[in-house]
């Protein structure tokens, strides 16, 4: 199979392990994201969004050179990691928390990103000045979190407001191009990170409903998050597996 979906893609990310505890204040960082300079995600993105689309347009992606990621038509895609370790300043004191309960603290994080960085944690978006990616990182009611983004996501198709609406609105032509939400679920295999019926996003950690901060309150909500998390990812994982079974890439 071309598609390995067990490959951690930090393994041809130049630099990424090294100086990996000496950045972002001790909460570690990687030297070089994955999302720009992994050749082989790169790779996979081309081929599994390659496909027909809800719209019945046939979405034909083309790597670009070193400053344009993946293009089609007008449309400029970047990657962008889904699955999150919340290890910001502003949520330290439940990192250090994390610290104590784990054990190995360190093992424990690298663990956790090389499995957050296959097939399965990665997804595509329009790139541009603030763009989804930027958006969704730099809002506290989002954090950065998949499951409010989904939510903000199905939102929009509904045409109701959420703190990214403004933001997907810019890029209603992407979004056209699926149609409808369950449109946009199905091509990307997010079908289990929403109810059976589309209705709603499943929410991993709080309300849900951004009149709080996304963040866990307590270290108990956030490994219980990290694991709803892993939980989705195991099984985008195995769709993603299923369908390249099927098309045998």
């Amino acid at each position: 199979m071309i598609i390995d979906t067990y490959l951690n893609f930090t393994t041809d990310t130049p630099g990424y392990w090294e100086g990996f505890w000496d950045r972002n204040d001790g909460l570690g960082g990687g030297g070089a994201d994955p999302d720009s300079k992994s050749p082989t995600l790169k790779k996979y993105h081309q081929i599994l969004w390659s496909k027909q689309l809800p719209n019945g347009d046939f979405m034909e992606l083309q790597p670009g050179n070193s400053q344009h990621y993946l293009l089609w038509k007008d449309f400029e895609f970047s990657s962008d990691s889904i699955i999150v370790e919340l290890r910001y300043c502003r949520n330290r004191h439940i990192i250090e928390q994390v610290k104590e309960r784990v054990g190995d603290y360190k093992k424990y994080y690298e663990d956790l990103i090389r499995k957050s960085y296959t097939i399965g944690g990665m997804t595509i978006f329009p790139m541009h000045s603030q763009s989804i990616n930027q958006r969704r990182g730099c809002s506290t009611k989002i954090s950065d979190r998949w499951d409010l983004t989904l939510e903000c996501i199905r939102r929009y198709y509904k045409g109701q407001e959420s703190p990214l609406y403004n933001t997907l609105e810019k890029d209603k032509s992407f979004f056209d191009l699926f149609v409808d939400f369950k449109g946009y679920v199905d091509y990307f295999f997010f079908q289990d990170a929403v109810s059976e019926d589309y209705s709603s996003a499943n929410i991993w950690c709080g309300k849900g409903d951004f009149s709080e901060d996304g963040l866990p309150k307590t270290v108990d909500e956030y490994f219980s998050f990290i694991e709803k998390e892993l939980e989705f990812l195991d099984k985008r994982n195995k769709r993603i597996r299923d369908y390249c079974k099927a098309k045998n890439l």
